[in-house]
């Protein structure tokens, strides 16, 4: 084995050290680093720009289709429908939609969502553009200022959006009447707004409507006005007879709602959104003066009150002083002679306002109201029209009345009363019938028989008379008619005017005259001087 030489070491390069080369990056890596790069800048967009997801439900699903359905606001499209599922309890229909960015602001806790389709309502017809596109859901935006992505959808569309100027306002009524949403809503016949919606009040005995007047016109509703139904055609009897009034063509087919402030109140400050109206039945009852000075009193009928009405006038001579505002039956005439108590409110102001207002006198007092009754002030029923019947109270002044005095029941003054105009007539009527029933017709008609049957034997008579004067006395009777011809002729010549029997009336009626006028100058010499029988005329010699 040979051994290296130990010599050959030192004949070996030395070693160097170099640095490591660094490997230049090559353009293709730059491709997908730029469209990482594009990808996350849209990612980033994408959410950026994505709006928010709200859910709204629905009580139907009828015209809702994923990825079909839009979302407008005021025709603008703001967003679709995303899913359509149903809710865990199966109750709703629940509807996932996403919004654009600029959305944002509208969803607040008081918007509203609706699905739009043809619709009739109020006198206008909506939504026939869907016929042809299809449905959609509307959205109108709230005024609330919570923020909110779960909503409940209208079953119907609004009539009135959150922007529209103008207030709400709520009247309770006694019942509905004619009224729907978007009946419209009248001032002096001129369309104004639209009823919005109602509800029967928590008790059930009253309706509330709510109405919502645009502007300008919501500054014409003051503290004071009055608001009525103002149905179509309005037809009512009463005491005052039939009454027709009429209204616009749509109040006609939907009726509707007006109001009017009373001319004395015109100057009131306007109404607050949160005050309350009272809608009365018509256009009387709404304007009728609200009095604050009320008598009460009460009053007995022994006669019927068949057309009485609540309401009826109490009339003194020809003014309303009062209305009737209750008709019970007296239990404690039930048996025997049943009374009806007629209860009244009777208003002084009216009796002041009739004598202009300067008396301040009037008061109907317990101390008047008795006085009055003692000089026969009495209450009556009387007709206000045989057409239909209906009765008023009248209060007159009855001096041939039985005496009365003025009672009480209570702190109710109560009047005495007379029987009634039509309650004469029936006594009249029934005391003729009782006369009747007690004449002893049977002796009567046999006395009438033989009255006619003698009748019959004098005219048979006369009849046979007659024709024996025809027979043998109508030549004499010609004669003597010709006699008193010749004496009528006579006595015309003697009435003639140039007659001398005329100028012989004449001078014997001046003759007459003259005397007469002797004696009365000879009355008026006694009168004025008696003694001139005695002494003769004043002035002669004795």
């Amino acid at each position: 084995m040979t051994e290296p030489d130990p010599s050959s070491h030192d004949t070996l390069p030395a070693a160097k050290v170099l640095p490591q080369r660094r490997l230049n990056p090559s353009l293709v890596w730059l491709v997908p680093l730029l469209t990482a790069l594009i990808g996350g800048w849209l990612v980033v967009t994408t959410v950026l720009s994505r709006g928010p997801t709200i859910t709204i439900a629905f009580s139907s699903g009828q015209g809702l289709e994923a990825g079909k359905t839009r979302i407008k606001y005021k025709d603008v499209d703001i967003g679709e429908v995303t899913a359509v599922t149903l809710s865990p309890d199966r109750r709703h229909i629940l509807v996932r939609a996403r919004l654009v960015r600029d959305a944002i602001p509208y969803l607040v806790a008081d918007s509203r969502f609706w699905v739009v389709r043809p619709r009739i309502s109020g006198g206008t017809v909506s939504g026939l553009d869907t016929l042809l596109s299809g449905s959609y859901i509307a959205m109108d935006v709230g005024r609330a200022s919570q923020t909110s992505d779960t909503f409940t959808a209208l079953d119907e569309a609004p009539i009135v959006s959150g922007d529209r100027p103008g207030r709400q306002f709520t009247l309770l009524a006694e019942d509905l009447g004619s009224l729907e949403v978007g009946s419209p809503v009248l001032y002096r016949r001129v369309p104004v707004g639209q009823v919005v919606g109602y509800r029967l009040s928590a008790d059930g005995q009253s309706v509330a409507v709510a109405v919502f007047v645009n502007q300008p016109y919501d500054r014409y509703v003051t503290a004071t006005s009055r608001f009525w139904h103002a149905s179509g055609i309005d037809v009512s009897v009463d005491a005052a007879g039939v009454k027709l009034a009429t209204q616009s063509l749509v109040a006609v087919a939907l009726g509707g709602v007006a109001f009017d402030t009373p001319d004395s109140d015109e100057h009131q400050p306007e109404a607050s959104p949160e005050q309350n109206f009272v809608l009365a039945r018509d256009h009387d009852q709404a304007m009728r003066r609200v009095e604050t000075d009320v008598k009460r009193m009460q009053v007995r009928f022994a006669d019927s009150v068949r057309g009485l009405a609540i309401g009826a006038p109490v009339d003194f001579r020809g003014i309303v002083i009062g209305e009737v505002s209750g008709i019970t039956l007296d239990p404690a005439t039930v048996i025997g002679h049943p009374q009806m108590r007629v209860s009244l409110q009777i208003y002084p102001g009216r009796l002041v306002a009739a004598v202009g207002g300067r008396s301040t006198a009037i008061r109907l007092s317990d101390e008047q109201v008795a006085r009055a009754v003692a000089k026969g002030l009495r209450a009556q029923l009387r007709t206000s029209s045989l057409l239909t019947g209906q009765l008023y109270v009248a209060l007159d002044y009855f001096p041939a009345a039985a005496p009365a005095a003025l009672g009480r029941a209570g702190s109710v003054t109560v009047l005495p009363s007379v029987p009634g105009d039509m309650g004469e007539l029936q006594q009249s009527l029934t005391r003729i019938a009782h006369s009747i029933d007690r004449m002893q017709l049977d002796v009567l008609s046999a006395d009438a028989r033989r009255t006619l049957g003698t009748l019959n034997t004098t005219l048979s008579h006369a009849d046979g008379l007659m024709g024996d004067v025809r027979s043998q006395d109508l030549p004499q009777l010609l004669s003597t008619l010709q006699s008193l011809q010749q004496t009528l002729d006579s006595a015309r010549q003697s009435l003639r005017p140039d007659a001398p029997l005329q100028q012989d009336l004449r001078d014997a009626a001046r003759e007459v005259t003259s005397a007469a006028q002797s004696v009365r100058n000879l009355s008026d010499t006694l009168q004025r001087h008696p003694e001139a029988l005695i002494r003769g005329k004043p002035g002669d010699a004795p």
